[in-house]
């Protein structure tokens, strides 16, 4: 006898028909009810293979919904995180910097100065030209 233990807790589904939880059982029962539904419905108005195509394009989002996942949200979760940031809290990103060497040097950036150049960590400074040290 064996077990399967998930490496993650959160991952561990129970299996209730052919290894499929209930989301998933549930979600394929509506897509085949909808696929024998268009069938019936739309058989004696179109031919069969265009009936057989509609059928497998009506049934396939539900089928999908069942198994969907994304960052661990299921379909109706991530359709309801992508309404709401898209329509009900849209932004619109600005950019503001906080950089307290750009506050300091904001002057002279907007006349067009260069910024000093850095010195090198162990170097010091050389003296101006023409002057003699140590005297």
């Amino acid at each position: 006898m064996e077990v399967k233990i998930p490496k993650e807790i959160r991952d561990y589904q129970e299996s209730i028909f052919f290894g499929l939880n209930f989301r998933q059982l549930f979600c394929s029962l509506l897509a085949v009810g909808t696929a024998v539904g268009l069938y019936f419905w739309l058989r004696p108005l179109i031919g069969s293979e265009e009936v057989g195509w509609i059928c497998i394009l009506g049934a396939s989002p539900f089928a999908a919904c069942g198994f969907f996942k994304y960052h661990g949200m299921t379909a109706e979760k991530f359709a309801w995180a992508w309404f709401k940031s898209e329509f009900l809290y849209p932004k619109k990103l600005v950019f503001k910097s906080n950089s307290l060497y750009y506050e300091v040097m904001r002057d002279a950036i907007s006349k067009g100065e260069k910024p000093p150049r850095k010195w090198k960590k162990n170097t010091e400074p050389q003296p101006p030209a023409g002057k003699e040290q140590g005297a």
